[in-house]
């Protein structure tokens, strides 16, 4: 007998001990490696299996078993730190069923919800209570990892119970204080209480991203709202105050969002998720001005350096980022890398009058994407178009910021790297499988190496339309109509092939929508026809420029400077009432179509010769000549 309780008293010793080196440990705050970390959490895992196979070798008996108990809940604590789920919770129900044993009451069913219920029924008004609910804590914290929400609903009365009677617990007798201060009890790693605190936030946020996700806000709001009181880490309360502004987006009350997103970043200035959803309402909104800014403070953020580390508390080991692993949550939670929102940034300060300050963005994202060893397309919501992409729009915006020698280096640039991989000809092919309703839409099939073919035949010619924009800009008309001739020499390669039949020259009538590869590849062909027919307009050269401009107006009827310079070459022409004509129809376009989705070289340029239609329309009331 006196052996036995020796040993016994050696067991508790030893867990305590290691315990104790654990928070030593952490106390000291060393800066390790992940790889590190993860090697220390083993370690300890190794040990505290080795003291849970030696106490499991001996006879049981009721302090014996608490002691168990008491083991295993550690061994748990680290195999679910480790991410060792279904390890953890096998090692759960063996010991359950040992204490179930001890206690003289039958085995209980399997089905994890059934089993459990049936435990903490089973043994409430026994000595094992407290740990038994102290393993039921960590089983939540593994449906909750795992993401078995259901679960974790089938037992909602037993979890709220649970968390009762812990906080009874620490209020009523200060058990949990007292169990990291004598020796003659066997120490936890980690403070059930602490973590039950931490399982119950987690897991309205986790259930509210859960139906957010699936359009389901009932009930949302009042659950977010009961999380928000808990005591948790701010980055949590965050969430929550998010979770609300989302949950409110979805039911068409963007101004009460705001002000939870505000909230949110009251409650942490680094939850950049909050400041992403308030940028995406106030798009949502029309509000331009307040979209900008919530960029602008967006990408100043995402540039600043990681935040230090909080605090070590006692719910380091099991952290709020392990158990929230949804992918609802992760989806709510993303936000676009720096150079994402730079991009948009730049590319909604350019649409929306601030082309200097667009321009100065573009700059600054190519130049950051050249420090780099090499351009990567980034993942996320929003990637990052392709770097010769990136040049164009760059390039656009320069001309439109009245820096055409700048915007011609851009496209210099752009021409030498696609012009040895031009193909010598292009087929747009319809795909057999087109779905139902989208048979008009056509797609790339290239000769060899298929969209990437395409996309460097199209960044050649958007590359040499937009110099021959900035030749118009320069008065150059003959390298103007030289560049645009080139631009319209690539453009003619390509040929669309429908199901049945032969390849043919692209027509207006093959265009399905924005967007498609047929519209982009007519849209290049009326900007350079276009362009060319008013440089050679600018030469005097009539019938050329009719030509170029008549075929621009078949394609794009929409085409307003082509419109207007089709009617003034008309009425240099002295074809007056085909020049009224053509003006007139130009000036009834009065809803034009969207362009702001389309790449910025496939805007009609705002540079060079422009004509004023307050001073056609006085040409128009002047008298004809006798």
């Amino acid at each position: 007998m006196f052996k036995q309780l020796s040993l016994f008293d050696k067991w508790i010793q030893e867990n305590n001990d290691l315990v104790n080196q654990w928070t030593e440990q952490e106390r000291r705050k060393d800066a390790s490696s992940q790889a590190q970390c993860q090697n220390k959490l083993r370690w300890f895992l190794s040990e505290f299996q080795k003291l849970s196979s030696k106490i499991q070798g001996v006879p049981a008996h009721a302090d014996h078993t608490h002691l168990d108990l008491t083991v295993v809940y550690n061994v748990c604590v680290y195999a679910v730190a480790l991410s060792q789920f279904s390890e953890a919770e096998v090692l759960l129900v063996q010991t359950t069923e040992r204490a179930l044993q001890m206690s003289g009451c039958d085995p209980a069913p399997p089905d994890p919800p059934v089993f459990w219920r049936t435990v903490v029924k089973a043994l409430e008004n026994s000595a094992f209570r407290l740990c038994i609910l102290h393993l039921f804590s960590l089983q939540w914290a593994i449906l909750l990892a795992t993401c078995r929400f259901n679960t974790i609903k089938e037992l909602q009365v037993e979890l709220s119970s649970l968390c009762e009677i812990l906080c009874a617990e620490v209020c009523n007798n200060g058990r949990s204080e007292a169990t990291g201060k004598s020796p003659d009890i066997p120490q936890m790693v980690m403070d059930p209480r602490g973590l039950t605190e931490l399982l119950k936030i987690c897991t309205f946020i986790a259930q509210g991203a859960e139906n957010l996700s699936e359009g389901r806000t009932a009930g949302v709001l009042s659950d977010l709202h009961r999380a928000s009181s808990l005591p948790a880490p701010r980055v949590l309360v965050a969430y929550t105050h998010l979770l609300s502004g989302l949950c409110l987006a979805q039911m068409s009350r963007p101004q009460m969002a705001l002000q939870c997103y505000r909230k949110a970043l009251e409650t942490d200035s680094r939850c950049l998720c909050a400041l992403y959803q308030s940028m995406l309402s106030y798009r949502h909104q029309g509000n331009t001005q307040a979209e900008i800014q919530a960029l602008h403070l967006l990408h100043s953020m995402l540039l600043l350096p990681p935040a230090p580390k909080p605090a070590q508390t006692g719910n380091h080991l099991l952290s709020s980022s392990l158990l929230l692993r949804s992918s609802s949550l992760s989806g709510l939670l993303s936000v676009p890398s720096a150079h994402s929102v730079l991009h948009t940034l730049a590319l909604k300060c350019v649409l929306h009058g601030r082309v200097s300050e667009g321009v100065e963005h573009y700059l600054d994202l190519l130049a950051a994407l050249h420090s780099e060893e090499q351009h990567k397309v980034e993942a996320g919501s929003n990637p990052l178009p392709r770097l010769p992409e990136l040049y164009l729009q760059a390039g656009a915006a320069l001309l439109m910021a009245r820096r055409p020698a700048d915007c011609m280096a851009l496209c210099d640039e752009v021409i030498s790297v696609t012009l040895e991989l031009l193909p010598q000809t292009l087929v747009l092919e319809e795909p057999d499988d087109s779905p139902e309703g989208e048979t008009g839409t056509v797609c790339i099939k290239g000769l060899s190496s298929g969209g990437e073919k395409m996309w460097t035949l199209f960044w050649a010619a958007a590359a040499y339309l937009l110099q021959g924009h900035c030749y118009t800009h320069l008065k150059d008309w003959k390298q103007a109509v030289t560049h645009y001739t080139r631009c319209i020499n690539l453009l003619v390669k390509v040929r669309c092939k429908k199901k049945g039949s032969q390849p043919q020259i692209p027509s207006a009538d093959m265009i399905d929508k924005q967007g498609t590869d047929v519209y982009i590849l007519q849209r290049l062909k009326v900007l350079s026809l276009s362009g060319r027919g008013i440089s050679f307009a600018q030469t005097d050269q009539l019938k050329e420029a009719l030509r170029d401009l008549h075929l621009s107006l078949q394609a794009f009827p929409e085409c307003v400077g082509a419109g207007l310079w089709c009617g003034d070459v008309l009425w240099r022409l002295g074809r007056r009432q085909e020049a009224t004509a053509c003006w007139e129809k130009t000036w009834s376009l009065t809803v034009q179509p969207s362009v702001e989705s389309l790449p910025l070289y496939l805007h009609e340029p705002q540079s060079g010769p422009l004509l004023d239609s307050t001073e056609l329309r006085c040409r128009m009331q002047d008298p004809a000549p006798t």
